[in-house]
């Protein structure tokens, strides 16, 4: 393994409150020094990070990889590419596959396709229920011994308010977050979009945002009572952040992510009828956007995930409401994050790093997250300035499904080292 070293970079790692100039050298694949003026050698392979921005690697922890069952639309190879070149180094992989990770043996195989793959480190996320049909609890012990890092029934809410508590109290017990997809099927049954002003002069099925408001309350509710550990995924509503926020102020284990489509996109955009703007929850009003953004700001939102949510052309070349649900967003995430949060001067850099690496760490006491001497090295040097625009057919993903197409961004990966390797150089995958 090369010895690496990053010079005259912006270290910035609110895991350890880092924000300065300084070089990185990499020995084995191991932090081995964080200072100024590091003496380069000629066996090293040197980084030229002046004028970058230089980060612990990004966490994704809400992807959707598609193997098992949907290898037509990702795998674990392009989906783990994909990541790279978005600058994550690691994502958590949903439950939702075919079949569902509700059993060891797919666990095991998502570990073997992610060594194979040799890019993206994946973290798979157990069922909660067999066959994510809300009945009965899966195998929650020999799953976690198996390696999940949370559970969740993600693209199906658990309706049923025993199977949360149980698991939320089960969960305890290992010290691993249930991950909620909060929707009451009953009020969305055949919803589309979000329900409103926009839904109703579209003649389309309206989705109330009560419907998510509902769940998380009830989550909330059960996990203040069970004292286990709440996740609450893709966040879209004012509603939401404001129940979540009131939680954390009583102290409950509740933390919380929203995508990078919920602080950017609105209802209002459905009327070009693009089947990619569809997603579960839907775009909400801009009320909801602007409170999305409050909650980043004041840290009642922990962590920006993308929801990554392949679906093939085909899927998607429909009418709107026929369309799955779902966009990518591993590749989009941090041009989104520095024009849409940065530019705005809606969070500083550090704090919005802190909701892709530090926090989702933290929540799911994974390794990484963090630039630490002694520790594996997973960074990702990014540069702030350069402009782009953005077009899916030069994804790593298998999938070109994003709303994204044409707009111009701010902020281009550059490197990406996994676990002391270089997987991304000149912001092209090194095979």
């Amino acid at each position: 393994m090369k010895t690496i070293l990053i010079k005259n970079g912006r270290v910035i790692d609110p895991g350890s409150n880092l924000d300065r100039i300084a070089d990185i050298l990499i020995v084995d694949g191991v932090v081995k020094e964080i200072k100024k003026n590091i003496v380069k050698k000629p066996s090293y392979e040197a980084i030229d990070a002046r004028k970058k921005i230089v980060t612990p690697g990004f966490i994704d922890m809400h992807t959707h990889l598609r193997e098992p069952g949907r290898e037509d639309e990702e795998t674990i190879l392009t989906g783990t590419k994909a990541a790279c070149k978005g600058g994550f180094t690691s994502v958590v992989c949903m439950a939702n596959t075919d079949p569902p990770i509700d059993d060891v043996g797919i666990v095991r195989l998502i570990f073997r396709c992610a060594e194979e793959a040799g890019f993206a480190k994946v973290y798979p996320v157990g069922a909660v229920s067999k066959g994510l049909k809300g009945e009965e609890l899966a195998e929650i012990g020999d799953l976690y011994r198996a390696g999940i890092v949370a559970v969740s029934d993600d693209g199906m809410p658990v309706t049923n308010s025993e199977i949360m508590r149980r698991a939320l109290e089960y969960t305890n017990m290992f010290d691993i977050p249930v991950i909620s997809h909060c929707e009451d099927r009953f009020l969305c049954e055949r919803g589309v979009m979000n329900e409103g002003y926009t839904s109703t002069r579209l003649g389309l099925e309206g989705i109330p945002s009560v419907s998510e408001v509902i769940m998380v309350a009830r989550n909330i509710i059960l996990a203040e009572y069970t004292k286990g550990r709440i996740h609450i995924a893709h966040v879209s509503t004012a509603e939401s952040v404001n129940l979540i926020r009131d939680a954390k102020k009583r102290k409950v284990k509740v933390t919380a992510e929203t995508a990078p489509h919920y602080f950017t996109l609105t209802d209002e955009l459905v009327e070009s009828f693009d089947t990619n703007l569809r997603v579960n929850p839907p775009l909400r009003s801009k009320e909801d956007l602007s409170a999305i953004v409050e909650g980043l700001k004041d840290g009642t939102i922990d962590v920006i995930a993308t929801d990554h949510a392949p679906h093939t052309k085909a899927e998607k070349e429909v009418e709107f409401d026929a369309a799955p649900t779902g966009m990518i967003g591993l590749e989009t995430a941090l041009g989104l994050i520095l024009t849409q949060l940065i530019e705005k001067s809606h969070l500083t850099l550090p704090k919005a790093i802190s909701k892709i690496t530090s926090n989702p760490s933290s929540i799911l006491k994974i390794k990484g997250g963090i630039i630490k001497l002694g520790e594996m090295a997973d960074i990702t040097i990014f540069d702030p300035e350069f402009e782009w625009e953005c077009n899916p057919n030069e994804f790593e993903s298998k999938s070109k499904n994003t709303p994204f197409k044409g707009w111009k961004m701010k902020g281009r990966v550059e490197y990406v080292i996994v676990s002391g390797r270089i997987v991304l150089k000149d912001g092209k995958i090194v095979v």
